[in-house]
C-alpha cells in the first residue's frame, strides 16, 4: 500500500518566480520566431542551421542533432526534409555506418546563416540581453545552470 504524502504546493513567491519564467519564455520564443519569418526560418530551422555551421565539416550525424535539438529522429527527419526542400540542407551517407546519415550544411544554407545571423542576433539584444545589466546577466546564468545542468541529466530518462 502506497502512503500518501502532501503536496508541497509552491509559495507565492515561487509561483511569481515560474510564471514569470514561463512568460517570458512563452513570448521570447514567439518573438525569435516572429524575427525570423521575414527570412522564411522557424527556431527550428535556424537551430539547426547554427548546430551544423558550428561543426566540423559542417555535418552530424542525424542521431547527434536529434540529440542537440532535443527533437525526435522521426521529427528531425522531417525538418529535415522540408530544409533540404529549400536548399539549406543535404542527407548524405555514413561510410562507416551503413545506417547513418549525416545532415550537411550546404553553400545555400551558409549563406543563409550569414545573412540571417546578424538579424538574429540584434533581436536577441533588443529582446533580452539590452534589457538586462551585465550583473543580472551574471546572475540569471548562475541561477538557471543547476536548472540546466540537471535537465542535462535527465534527457532521454522521460
Amino acid at each position: 500500500m502506497e502512503t500518501e504524502t502532501a503536496t508541497n504546493w509552491l509559495s507565492d513567491n515561487e509561483q511569481c518566480a515560474w510564471r514569470t519564467y514561463l512568460d517570458v519564455n512563452r513570448m521570447l520564443t514567439y518573438q525569435m520566431e516572429k524575427d525570423l519569418q521575414p527570412f522564411g526560418l522557424t527556431n527550428n530551422d535556424y537551430e539547426i542551421l547554427v548546430n551544423l555551421s558550428e561543426s566540423a565539416d559542417k555535418r552530424m550525424r542525424m542521431s547527434d542533432l536529434a540529440a542537440a535539438t532535443l527533437q525526435s529522429k522521426s521529427r528531425l527527419s522531417h525538418q529535415i526534409t522540408r530544409m533540404e526542400n529549400a536548399g539549406l540542407v543535404r542527407r548524405e551517407n555514413c561510410e562507416s555506418d551503413r545506417r547513418g546519415l549525416f545532415a550537411v550544411l550546404t553553400e545555400q544554407g551558409a549563406a543563409t546563416m550569414e545573412k540571417v545571423a546578424p538579424h538574429h542576433v540584434a533581436s536577441v539584444r533588443r529582446h533580452f540581453i539590452d534589457l538586462l545589466s551585465g550583473e543580472a546577466l551574471a546572475d540569471l546564468r548562475e541561477s538557471l545552470t543547476p536548472v540546466a545542468e540537471h535537465l542535462r541529466g535527465h534527457r532521454g530518462k522521460i
